[in-house]
């Protein structure tokens, strides 16, 4: 296969999220937030793991950041611990939190690496949950002042914000499955509080602009490329409504196309949503959060295969008969082309100003070996698949501008704690060693390259 060239100034990246990697979860001030209570509640995480230590980056900040300059990192996407920062949600800032964002922003800067810093990643104050959560509007509002308050702090040197990572997860996956914090099951919840999340992206942005004129702001969406294997008008339908509930609900309303009419209507007659339907949108609403974005970070892992219901009338279901793909160790079908479709789509249906992959990565158990290294050659396969994908995204028209890796090192993987791996660094969480997996060597000469073959 002939070497794909990336232009120059193409950004070459790597992500984590504060939850994950920083432990240190009573140091300094910090609050508590939905995680650690969440993990620390028996039952809830498959290993019966938790945070509290993690990656320890809180300590080994200075060490990581020389990891990320030895491979030669263009920039790096890390999340801010709203907790560390306001340990009540609202209120009384705690200085010693904003202080280790301030000296981590300052090291990338000196190494020469470039801050995207991520507002949410999902920790949200134990004591915002308190007053209800994100199915409140006060949450929204909570995160404003927030935002106000750590964008005053760094604004003069971060010039790339995220407001969310994934509203999806953090408003259905943890309210409507309940998988993660704050593990509730109820829809309706769900759709709140999704609603609430994307209400305080729209009311930040222009908080953010106003602490950091010249930065570029954006929000970051999880999509999936939904498809049937067999093409009847039923499993059609129900393509359309898997992709209005995991794609369109998020994406039409931060384009300025509100919330999908059929997807509504689908609800409605679900009773997940009373005959009024959306009740919980204030006039305003839909034009706050569609406000002007910068760009749009895109995480990508994998397509959905889907049929319809056998009763024709309930949520489309999983069609594992015909995902039939090599899949990683999370399970996750290995879909390339998604990447390229989905940037695609992406660009000529809702012509973002620029894209940025904020998340693309796999989990595989590679471990060191006799000689000490890691020799995950799975993992090279699938981010070369992809990165070949992307640019031929970007031979296409997409403004693709950068591709973060998922993940800078192994961490705390959510609900399945520690038993799945998608660092380019492996990590010994027990004496906390770090060794660069054969995908970070092979990663590095990548981005010396600015090309893959």
């Amino acid at each position: 296969m002939a070497t794909q060239h990336f232009p120059e100034g193409f950004l070459w990246g790597a992500a984590t999220s504060s939850y994950q990697i920083e432990g240190a979860w009573q140091e300094d001030g910090k609050g508590e937030s939905i995680w650690d209570c969440f993990a620390h509640t028996p039952g809830k995480i498959i290993d019966g793991s938790n945070g509290d230590v993690a990656c320890d980056h809180y300590h080994r900040w200075q060490d990581d950041i020389a990891l990320m300059k030895g491979l030669g990192l263009h920039a790096y996407r890390f999340s801010i611990a709203w907790p560390r920062i306001l340990p009540q949600g609202v209120g009384a800032a705690n200085q010693p939190g904003i202080d280790f964002y301030s000296r981590l922003v300052d090291g990338l800067l000196e190494a020469g690496i470039t801050p995207f810093a991520t507002l949410y990643h999902w920790d949200l104050p134990q004591a915002i949950q308190e007053r209800g959560g994100w199915p409140q509007r006060f949450a929204a509002e909570a995160f404003v002042e927030y935002a106000d308050v750590i964008t005053r702090a760094l604004g003069d040197r971060v010039k790339h914000w995220i407001t969310h990572n994934e509203p999806w997860c953090s408003g259905l996956l943890s309210h409507q499955i309940g998988e993660h914090a704050p593990g509730w099951r109820d829809w309706y919840a769900g759709l709140a509080a999704s609603h609430h999340i994307l209400l305080s992206h729209g009311w930040a942005v222009p908080v953010i602009r106003r602490n950091s004129p010249d930065a570029e702001v954006g929000v970051t969406l999880n999509f999936t490329v939904a498809t049937t294997a067999v093409r009847t008008p039923e499993n059609l339908a129900a393509v359309r409504v898997f992709d209005g509930y995991f794609n369109r609900w998020f994406l039409d309303p931060v384009y300025g196309r509100r919330y999908p009419a059929d997807m509504v209507y689908a609800y409605q007659k679900a009773g997940v949503l009373p005959a009024s339907g959306l009740d919980f949108v204030v006039d305003g609403d839909l034009e706050a959060i569609a406000a002007h974005t910068d760009f749009l970070g895109v995480n990508y892992y994998s397509r959905a295969v889907l049929k319809a219901a056998a009763d024709g009338e309930s949520f489309p279901v999983d069609d594992p008969e015909h995902a039939t793909l090599e899949r990683t160790d999370m399970g996750w079908e290995i879909y390339p082309q998604g990447l390229y479709d989905l940037l695609c789509r992406l660009h000529f249906e809702y012509q973002p100003a620029k894209l940025y992959v904020t998340e693309n990565g796999a989990s595989y158990a590679d471990a060191p070996g006799v000689d000490g290294r890691v020799h995950d050659t799975r993992r090279i396969d699938y981010l070369r698949a992809h990165f070949i994908k992307a640019r031929e995204a970007m031979a296409a028209g997409a403004p693709l501008a950068g591709y973060f890796v998922w993940s800078l090192m192994d961490n705390f993987e959510w609900a399945k704690g520690y038993t799945e791996r998608f660092g380019s660094v492996w990590v010994d969480y027990e004496t906390q060693v770090r060794i660069l997996k054969d995908s970070a060597l092979w990663y590095q000469q990548v981005i010396a390259d600015n090309a893959v073959g």
